[in-house]
């Protein structure tokens, strides 16, 4: 068996040559493009070719958002660490995860809902003092009560609805998609933290 040698430097180089050649030829307008390539990076799942759905403009929206400072929220722990953090506090956001706060598990406990629930609710908060992207990698129900805030009057500047599975998943992301919102949105079951993760870090990492 004979090994491609790759110096460490390289490897992610050579990975984005190795996927746009086996797009063959199919382009997506920047950022746009950035954020297909890097989910298929990061998956190795050439299916966020087309299953990645982009409102108008969301792609643009996202990286100005967080250039200007926007904090994001997210439901679980794996997304908030998978973030890069550093890059983000040097435009001035934060990462957000309430999932494991004493208050966010008391409440749900109370009102008999999942923690993601509540952790959209003190989202919402801070979307009153900061622009905030939601990046939600797991939990259909945060993202169904994330839409349900947007009717109430909640205004965010980006939705990254990724969850991923089978109950309620395909639902949700539908519901999200019916608001007037900037989203980018994994159609289907297919997602998880590392891509709503991923797609965070595209908008950041991305250069004009």
């Amino acid at each position: 068996m004979v090994f491609e040698i790759v110096k460490p430097d390289e490897i992610e180089k050579r990975s984005m040559e190795i996927i746009t050649s086996e797009l063959n030829g199919r382009t997506w307008p920047e950022p746009q493009f950035s954020i297909v390539k890097r989910c298929i990076h990061t998956s190795a799942d050439f299916d966020y070719a087309d299953n990645l759905v982009f409102s108008e403009d969301a792609a643009r929206i996202g990286v100005e958002a967080l250039r200007n400072g926007a904090h994001i929220v997210t439901d679980t722990k794996m997304a908030a660490s998978g973030i890069n953090k550093g890059r983000l506090s040097a435009y001035g956001g934060q990462v957000h995860c309430f999932i494991s706060d004493d208050d966010v598990v008391a409440a749900a406990k109370e009102r008999g809902c999942t923690r993601a629930t509540i952790c959209m609710e003190k989202g919402a908060e801070i979307a009153k003092e900061h622009p905030v992207i939601f990046a939600i990698g797991n939990a259909p129900t945060a993202l169904i009560r994330l839409a349900e805030l947007i009717d109430g009057g909640l205004k965010p500047a980006l939705v990254i609805g990724a969850p991923v599975g089978f109950v309620n998943v395909v639902e949700s992301k539908e519901f999200l998609m019916e608001r007037d919102v900037p989203f980018i949105v994994p159609k289907g079951r297919k997602g998880g933290s590392n891509i709503a993760a991923t797609i965070c870090n595209a908008m950041m990492y991305f250069k004009d």
